[in-house]
This record gives structure tokens, sequence and C-alpha cells, in this order.
């Protein structure tokens, strides 16, 4: 599977969505009274400890100064990965497993809108639609007869993931992606490490096998994005990545036992299906450009 032709590219962003999933079904299972910041920490460690053998080898590579590139976005982005994951393990320990996944999913909505405010980017009637059809999806979803720390975890950390991901477009594009995500989670190490020490709960080896294998997990999910998105445009693959509410559904059920209701089917299609429309629009849009091209380049020819 080199990534190369739009087949393979979705497969690989289909096996991505998995161990993302996969990586929310560790963290559930951690339980609902593991340590928190606890956990939070031992996850940045492993993926450092991972990451570390690429990034010095990437390091040994390339120019000096390319090191030092962005690390004040580094800084920032790892210190709002550690409020992610926390809000992350706060989420999954109560709700269910598609639940949690599908209120996620909002964070492309969020991460569009975001884009129109800060970096002045187009906003269409489409995402505004996308945005309210959200919205209320996230609503049928919850269905918040009240109001419970789970919920309002889950919405905060699509937000936050949504502010993540728009900073990616501040780091510098000549620098490797997994050398950039080791720095980034170096730089999470110090307040997750101190927020650990301040929560002062005893160490238990569950925690430390539960954090490595979804620390691998999410490693690998990052890698599928690498690869996926690398030689084909992100148009025409993206839709591949929501095959993860699905796997959400199965694996919820099948290791936890739990059994999406109406609500959660619904709210879902609410979240998805301008998702999937925008995906589309975007493609339909590029064959048109590309036809127009063509087109040109035949009439100069001729």
């Amino acid at each position: 599977m080199s990534g190369r032709t739009v087949s393979s590219a979705i497969l690989i962003l289909v096996l991505g969505s998995f161990f993302a999933t996969l990586c929310d079904v560790f963290i559930k299972m951690a339980g609902v009274d593991v340590a928190i910041f606890q956990f939070t920490f031992f996850r940045a460690v492993f993926m450092c400890l991972i990451l570390c053998p690429i990034a010095v080898a990437k390091y040994l590579r390339s120019p000096r100064s390319m090191a030092t590139l962005g690390l004040k976005w580094h800084f920032i982005r790892g210190n709002i990965w550690v409020l992610a994951a926390v809000l992350l393990v706060i989420s999954l320990a109560e709700l269910p497993l598609a639940t949690a996944n599908a209120v996620f999913y909002t964070a492309p909505i969020l991460i569009m809108l975001f884009g129109s405010f800060f970096y002045k980017e187009r906003l269409t009637m489409d995402v505004v639609l996308a945005a309210v059809l959200g919205f209320i999806g996230t609503l049928v979803i919850l269905r918040p007869t009240e109001v419970t720390f789970a919920m309002i975890s889950a919405i905060l950390f699509a937000v936050v993931l949504a502010a993540n991901s728009l900073l990616i477009k501040k780091l510098p594009q000549e620098q490797s992606m997994l050398y950039g995500l080791f720095v980034t989670q170096f730089f999470a190490l110090p307040l997750a490490g101190g927020l650990a020490f301040w929560e002062g709960e005893t160490f238990e080896i569950e925690i430390l096998i539960y954090a490595a294998v979804s620390s691998i997990c999410s490693i690998l999910y990052s890698v599928s994005c690498l690869i996926g998105y690398r030689y084909v445009a992100s148009s025409k693959v993206t839709s591949a990545e929501y095959s993860g509410l699905i796997f959400a559904f199965l694996l919820g059920w099948w290791v936890f036992g739990e059994t999406p209701d109406l609500g959660v089917f619904i709210g879902s299609l609410f979240v998805i299906t301008p998702l999937l429309y925008l995906s589309h629009r975007d493609i339909r849009r590029l064959k048109k450009e590309q036809l127009m091209s063509n087109t040109r380049s035949n009439l100069g020819a001729g």
C-alpha cells in the first residue's frame, strides 16, 4: 500500500481510523477511576520514546537549523495536547464509545469555522449549514436532560482538537511530520509531569500498559494520515476517515457491550452527512478545474 493511488490512500486512512478508534478503546479500558494526569503523562512519555529514534534519524539527516524551526508553535501545541488528552480521558470514561466519537466528529466543522475567523478563509453557506446541522446532531446524540462533566468534556475536546489542528498551518512545511510530532510531545512532558505530580496518585502497572498501547495506536494513526494524504488530494480521500464512527459502533458493542440507540444513529447522520457533502463538492470542483485546465491546454496546443 503505497498511498499513491486513491484506492490505496483510502484503505490506509480506513486503517488509520481503526487505530484511532482502537486508541479510544484502550483509553476507555483504563477505567473511570484512572489517575487522569498520570495516564496522560505516561502517554506523552511513550510517544516520545517511540518517536525518538525516528526524530534522531531525521535530525542527523537534516540541516541543524531545521531542528529549531517552529519551536514556539510546537510548545503551544504540546501544552494544548495535554488539555485535549485530559478531556479525552474524562469523556471516554463516562460516555459510550460511539456517543463520544460522534461528538468528536464535529471537530472538522469547527476547524472550518475557526479557519474563517482566524485565517480569513472563505465561509460559505454550505459550511454554515454544516455547522448548524452538526450542532443539532450533537444535541440529538447527547440529549442533555442533565448536563454532565463528560458531555462538556467531549464537546470541549472537539473544540480543543480543532484549535490544535489549525495550528498545524503555523508549523514549517519543510519539517518532517514525525519529527514535529516528537517535538510537540516532548514539550508536553513538563506540564503533564507537573500535573501528574500534583495529582499524587499511586502508580499502577495497568496504567502503563494502557498508556503504551494507546500511544502506539495514536502514532499509527498519525503515520496513516502522513501516507494517506501525501500523494492524493485530500478532498478525494478525507471521507474515508469517517469510517472511524463505524468502528466506534462496532468496537463499543463488541468490547464494552454498548448498544447505540436510534438517537445516536440519527445524530451521527446530522454530523457526518454535511461533511460528506462538502467533501463531494470539493471533488466536483477539482474535477471541473482540471477539465477547464485541460481544455485551455488543448486550445493552446491547437
